[in-house]
């Protein structure tokens, strides 16, 4: 499966588990809060292991919409 592909089905999976929450499931916001937080944790995976791969932080930054001193004021820490 392409990346566009795998997603897309990620993004539609967790906006109907969003749906399913506001049609009253209340039970399932803290499963979807700790998902937030592990998208959090594997997003900051991926990014450094761009840069291990060699990519700046400007062709990171590029490609979230925000500049490259945010990107690495974010992820870089003690990062090169």
């Amino acid at each position: 499966m392409e990346n566009d592909d795998y997603a897309a089905f990620v993004r539609r999976v967790i906006t109907a588990y969003g749906r399913r929450i506001a049609s009253g499931d209340i039970e399932g916001l803290t499963t979807l809060a700790e998902l937030g937080h592990q998208l959090d944790d594997v997003l900051e995976h991926a990014i450094l292991g761009l840069r291990d791969s060699g990519f700046s932080w400007n062709d990171i930054a590029t490609r979230l919409g925000i500049s490259r001193q945010a990107a690495h004021q974010h992820w870089g820490g003690d990062q090169p």
